[in-house]
């Protein structure tokens, strides 16, 4: 049978360019009214406290570029997308300017002195709070800048041009008078020029050893790229004082990544190494640790790692050799990384997967355990020389592990503090909350024995987010804090021992920062921002609570157009988006998620705005896919989305809101993943809206989304999940809409290409939208603006206008 498949599937990869109809290219068409005011309603700003907490910097983020700025050229090396005019990082999110606001007073002053040309990144406090870095993207370079708080000016720090082509280019000393950053050479030698011809083919050789690995895009190819990407990477590490004066520290080198030590005597520094590779991006080239002294001479060299090519595709499975070296953050110059003591290899068993190492200056030392542990490596926070967390994951059983150990007595975990399954949202106890030391590292928060806790407070009634504090020596925990009806509030983080900050929300006031006192329950407003979109404060927006065939609890948010009165206008065509999501617990995949009390947000991405077209639209929809025991997930894949989306259907009927005749499915990569095999396995739907997603997975061979098996371990799951397998069975008109530039690991431009091909050589109704310049998710104005016309089109045409006769329920798959 397995064969059979195979060979099957094979055949059906043979859909050859020719299939697909001829290519045509038409203008950027504007959405209707009113989705053309989504396009220019304000983003709320980012917020970033400063380390004496008595400030924040609010972020501004910039309209959407056009597709000029988008389609600007692009260098796609290695994973990497770089902007070959700046040695950038091309695709990055960037803020238009910066605004400091006393969290004390209504004092707020906007920074001056910033370009306006080019965006801001990389922001970041001066540990001491009195300066704030950033970084400036101009026409032809990177440059950096620095604001001195109290005159709320900012100005250029000396003439050098950074190398921001991958993150981490810029770091504060400890002692706040000086920055480290990553420069591109005076001395750098002009750009490669690409050869007419090749010297010779590409050569990939495997000498028997197993090197699975999973899809990439944007790989190197050729000689050419890897001399491309030397070059981008090539990089000088300088510390530049306040008062611009810029001194060399150590050899130039590949994508040097400074991190000073918390007492400022040593720098750690991170740099790629040849050779590179064809198979995996950058990120597991050969790379080499090395402490420097603060004058940038050589101190030692700590570990030099080969490249990763054959790690294991089992989850779980990690590189060799020391992994996430840092600082201790609460030790003056100690060392701490992470080694693997299963061979990297998730799919064996093991009594001891991984082990964290310590290693105090002057580094000369053998390194020390600090403890091993049972499951994977997740992180690590940092309190006193007797107080430490550790936190450990391992994905086939969902569990996760923090556990107290004594830095000052290495050895064997103190006590377990918290060992619970990942997928149990209401057992979340939530994320100990750190602050930051004088040095500027982060260091848990702690009174006495006892640490706080910030949390989403998942519940049966929605998400109430808490603050706790935790007491190590008893165990209990004491909430200090919880959102309440009507509002959604977040605590943020401290500002002293009374006082949080908080962002609260609600269905029609869009999120706003606020000093919440602990004391008296007091709230004093910081910003005021200001509704988005006012002229759809009256939409309709509930939670729609309900159960499938099996009853497993499901949820979706249901919105209705401003104005809609159930009585009088009677059920809607319907928009159901979805993502569906695995589990090995059915009583955890029925757990509520979201609340009722969130702002009615209108991301112009999601689903939301087609309730100004006259649409019911259920957003957020559950769609889990359950697998307890031996059982994996993906086994009944098809059956549990049919059931999921019936009983989503169903609800939306009782309701009296969704007419089951007029009612369409869509979804995001995944999402439209599942948006095909519900149109090619059940009759409940009149359309499809499939964006970015993959079809076909015998393109995805090595596993893919959280599938563990290799299609040849069970190229039946394969088979029975792939929509281009089953294209003949797709009956309702899809609109497909993908990026060119998609950069997603599995989601290749050529999945929606070749899932069109198979459509239109089958006679279905189908439309192809390929966004030029657009990566996975999609930025110009342009083409955010063509993806709301074009599903607009979709889903009057078919949906909304539908003559079509009344279907039946479909009968479930016998996989279900």
């Amino acid at each position: 049978m397995k064969s059979q498949l195979f060979a099957l599937s094979v055949l059906l990869l043979i859909v050859t360019s020719n299939q697909l109809s001829a290519v045509a290219q038409m203008q950027y068409q504007p959405p209707p009214e009113p989705l053309d005011q989504l396009l220019d309603a304000p983003a709320t700003p980012n917020v970033s406290l400063s380390p004496d907490r008595q400030m924040i910097a609010l972020l501004h983020r910039p309209g959407m570029p056009s597709i000029g700025d988008v389609s600007a050229p692009e260098k796609r090396l290695a994973g990497l997308r770089i902007n070959s005019r700046i040695h950038g990082q091309s695709r990055a999110s960037k803020y238009s300017k910066i605004t400091l606001k006393s969290l004390e007073s209504d004092d707020q002053c906007s920074v001056s002195g910033i370009p306006e040309s080019g965006g801001i990144r990389n922001v970041a406090w001066a540990p001491g709070g009195a300066h704030l870095s950033f970084t400036v993207d101009m026409d032809d370079r990177v440059d950096l800048y620095v604001v001195e708080v109290a005159s709320c000016i900012a100005k250029k720090l000396a003439r050098i041009a950074v190398n921001d082509v991958v993150s981490g280019s810029i770091r504060w000393n400890p002692d706040s008078q000086s920055l480290l950053a990553r420069s591109i050479p005076e001395n750098h030698s002009p750009m490669p020029i690409e050869p007419l011809a090749p010297k010779g083919p590409v050569i990939l050789e495997n000498l028997g050893e197993e090197a699975a690995a999973r899809t990439y895009q944007d790989l190197l190819t050729n000689p050419y790229d890897e001399e491309l990407f030397a070059w981008f990477l090539q990089s000088q590490l300088l510390e530049i004082t306040l008062d611009g004066l810029v001194n060399q520290l150590g050899k130039q080198g590949l994508a040097l990544t400074p991190m000073p030590s918390p007492d400022g005597n040593y720098i750690l520094v991170r740099e790629i190494l040849e050779p590179f590779s064809y198979l995996v991006p950058a990120s597991r080239f050969s790379h080499r640790y090395t402490v420097y002294d603060s004058q940038g001479q050589f101190v030692r060299e700590i570990a030099e790692l080969p490249l990763a090519e054959n790690v294991p595709v089992a989850f779980g499975s990690t590189i060799m050799g020391p992994r996430s070296m840092a600082w201790r953050a609460d030790a003056p110059a100690t060392l701490v990384w992470v080694e693997a003591l299963d061979g990297g290899d998730g799919g064996i068993e093991a009594q001891w997967r991984d082990e964290i190492l310590l290693l105090d200056a002057p580094f000369d030392s053998n390194p020390i355990s600090l403890t091993k542990l049972q499951l994977r490596y997740s992180g690590v926070l940092w309190g006193t020389d007797s107080i430490a967390l550790v936190m450990e994951t391992w994905w086939s059983t969902r569990q996760t592990k923090t556990s107290l150990v004594n830095p000052s007595s290495p050895g064997e975990i103190v006590q377990v503090i918290f060992d619970r399954s990942t997928e149990d949202r209401y057992g979340n106890p939530g994320s100990f909350q750190r602050i930051r030391s004088d040095q500027g590292t982060l260091v848990l928060r702690m009174r006495e024995n006892q640490l706080f806790l910030i949390g989403t407070g998942a519940s049966e009634q929605g998400d109430r987010p808490f603050l706790k504090n935790y007491d190590i020596t008893t165990g209990e925990t004491t909430t200090l804090f919880q959102s309440e009806s009507p509002h959604y509030e977040r605590p943020v983080t401290f500002i002293d021992e009374s006082n949080i900050l908080t962002i609260q929300e609600s269905v029609d006031s869009p999120p706003n920062y606020y000093v919440r006192n602990l004391d008296d329950r007091s709230l004093r407003a910081v910003t005021d921002f200001e509704h988005p979109y006012p002229e759809l404060v009256k939409m309709v927006k509930e939670d729609l609570i309900y159960s499938r065939s099996d009853d497993v609890p499901l949820k979706s948010t249901l919105y209705l157009p401003p104005g809609y009165d159930v009585e009088r206008d009677g059920p809607l065509p319907t928009l159901i988006w979805a993502y569906p999501r695995e589990f090995k617990n059915a009583a955890y995949a029925g757990q509520r998620t979201g609340s009722p009390y969130r702002f009615k947000f209108m991301s112009y991405s999601g689903a939301i705005p087609y309730v100004t077209q006259g649409y019911a639209v259920l957003d957020a929809t559950s769609m889990p896919v359950i697998g307890e025991g031996e059982n994996e997930p993906n086994d009944t894949f098809r059956g549990q989305l049919v059931a999921n989306a019936q009983a989503a259907i169903n609800a939306g009927v009782e309701r009296g809101v969704v007419d089951a005749n007029r009612v369409a499915i869509g979804g995001h990569s995944y999402g439209a993943f599942m948006t095909a095999n519900l149109l090619a396995h059940s009759d409940l739907f009149r359309a499809g809206i499939a964006r970015s997603g993959a079809y076909n997975r015998t393109l995805t061979p090595f596993g893919f989304q959280r599938e563990e098996r290799l299609f040849w371990e069970s190229p039946e799951t394969y088979y029975s999940m792939s929509p281009f397998m089953h294209a003949d069975k797709v009956n309702e008109p899809i609109l497909l809409i993908h990026g060119e530039a998609d950069n997603n690991s599995g989601t290749f431009p050529i999945q929606s290409q070749r899932f069109y091909g198979a459509l239109k050589g089958l006679g279905k109704t189908a439309r192809l939208v390929m966004l030029p310049n657009e990566s996975h998710g999609y930025r110009a104005r342009e083409s955010v603006g063509h993806v709301l016309w074009e599903t607009t089109r979709w889903l009057d045409t078919y949906v909304k206008n539908s003559d079509v006769p009344t279907r039946s329920e479909p009968e479930l798959s016998p996989e279900m």
